[in-house]
């Protein structure tokens, strides 16, 4: 963390060591985990939404990518909103982070089982499309609200994984656009080498396309009319 700045990611300020205890002066986010923002009711998370939650979590893997480390934990809930009030996140929780040096071939056994990639299930070489195929899963949850593996207890959740079973079969996907699809599409590959970078995240039409989110605002628009279609909020949300 000592290494990393970049204001997708929680800012480490200091560190203390005492004889029990090991004390992290960390910066201050208020607006609580993602996860909360998927699972509120009341919350109406768009596409629009979604896109600029996906942006900011693939800038901050691109830059921890281009400083050569994997994140290995990232989840719903290891991501927070700085506030209420905006869409702005942070990338937290570097506890099961690694330093990726590509001679050492790394390999892990720990994570949340939703969203391990394959090649931490077969214990097989990990590197930086790790990282990018829990960033799909995290994009097909903030989409639809369900999650794309999950099985009845975590040996079925496992296989569901291993056989790269999922769809957008689902009702909440009636509405959602091509391009969200597609981009999922290219991150839930079973084999690592054909995924998605994070600079190629970026590009991808659904991040990247300014004249598709302006489709969605407009869609947005329609569902809600209360919306303030000012150009100050445009300039936020894209």
């Amino acid at each position: 963390m000592n290494q990393l700045n970049h204001p997708n990611l929680i800012q480490l300020y200091a560190a203390f060591e005492s004889r029990h205890d090991i004390i992290l002066v960390m910066e201050y986010v208020e607006g609580g985990e993602l996860f909360d923002r998927i699972i509120d009711e009341n919350y109406n998370l768009t596409e629009l939404d979604t896109v600029l939650f996906i942006r900011q979590i693939c800038e901050g893997l691109q830059y921890m990518h281009k400083m050569y480390i994997l994140h290995l934990d990232l989840k719903p809930e290891n991501i927070l909103c700085v506030s209420r009030a905006t869409n702005k996140i942070k990338i937290i929780d570097f506890g099961l982070a690694r330093r990726y040096k590509p001679r050492e071939k790394l390999r892990v056994n720990f994570g949340t089982p939703e969203f391990l990639a394959p090649e931490v299930i077969n214990y097989e070489f990990v590197s930086f499309p790790t990282d990018m195929w829990s960033l799909g899963v995290i994009a097909y949850m903030l989409l639809s609200g369900l999650s794309p593996f999950l099985g009845d207890d975590d040996n079925e959740t496992l296989n569901n994984i291993l056989a790269c079973q999922w769809n957008f079969e689902e009702e909440e996907f009636k509405d959602i656009s091509d391009e969200a699809k597609d981009f999922i599409t290219l991150l839930l590959v079973k084999s690592k080498s054909w995924r998605m970078s994070a600079a190629e995240s970026l590009r991808h039409p659904w991040l990247s396309d300014r004249s598709l989110h302006y489709r969605l605002d407009q869609k947005k628009n329609k569902c809600h009319p209360t919306h303030d279609p000012s150009p100050e909020n445009q300039t936020e949300t894209l």
